[in-house]
């Protein structure tokens, strides 16, 4: 279920029967057509466990599930807008930033401890995502929100991308992360996290960056 962008903010989806889509609650901003929106309380495509797994996470940011035949519009806070097509691989995103996603997509929650152990968890608390991160995976469209704009940045093997952790919104494909000093410890006194580290992806994929060191 591709997402149409109207604007750097907005995106518009088409609901059709049969279909269902997930939004963060208070992401509606307008429709057309005999649509539903029903609170979500399994947690999407995944079950009960994605929402105990969800829970667990802190990643509970309250869904909606969109049903019906219809078109909807979708926005929230203002934020831009960034769509992401995923083609059998996973995404890994912060659910606060989810602004819709296909139905189809399976859910899960991924420990940052299993992506660079100590470091991992390190960069959750770094970049403000916690000890733990969802996971999107399947064919179909997810709408991820940011500040000032994004770009997507290519990983290849070659070529590692070098992130700073609070611009950091999202990656995909088969990417390995982790979490490095950008200074000496000696250099770090005095600094805040954001300027002291940096994050290293490689492998093959991409990651969203957005144009701000504020998070949502």
């Amino acid at each position: 279920m591709p997402f149409r962008e109207i604007n750097s903010k907005m995106i518009e989806a088409v609901v059709a029967p049969g279909q269902r889509l997930f939004s963060q609650r208070g992401a509606m901003l307008a429709y057309r057509g005999d649509v539903s929106f029903t609170p979500n309380l399994q947690g999407g495509q995944g079950g009960v466990m994605s929402m105990i797994g969800r829970r667990v996470a802190g990643e509970a940011t309250p869904l909606m599930t969109v049903e019906g035949n219809g078109t909807v519009l979708f926005g929230h806070g203002g934020h831009h807008v960034q769509v992401i097509e995923l083609a059998g691989d996973t995404l890994y995103v912060e659910a606060d930033r989810l602004l819709a996603f296909d139905g189809t997509l399976e859910q899960g929650t991924m420990f940052m401890g299993s992506q660079g152990g100590v470091m991992g968890m390190v960069r959750g608390q770094v970049t403000g995502q916690g000890l733990f991160t969802t996971t999107l995976k399947g064919h179909g469209s997810v709408a991820v929100m940011a500040h000032g704009g994004v770009i997507e940045v290519p990983v290849t093997p070659q070529r590692p991308v070098h992130v700073d952790p609070q611009a950091y919104v999202a990656h995909h494909g088969d990417v390995r992360n982790k979490l490095s000093a950008a200074l000496g410890w000696r250099d770090m006194v005095g600094r805040s996290s954001g300027e002291a580290f940096q994050l290293e992806l490689s492998g093959d994929g991409a990651v969203f960056v957005q144009a701000s060191e504020e998070k949502l």
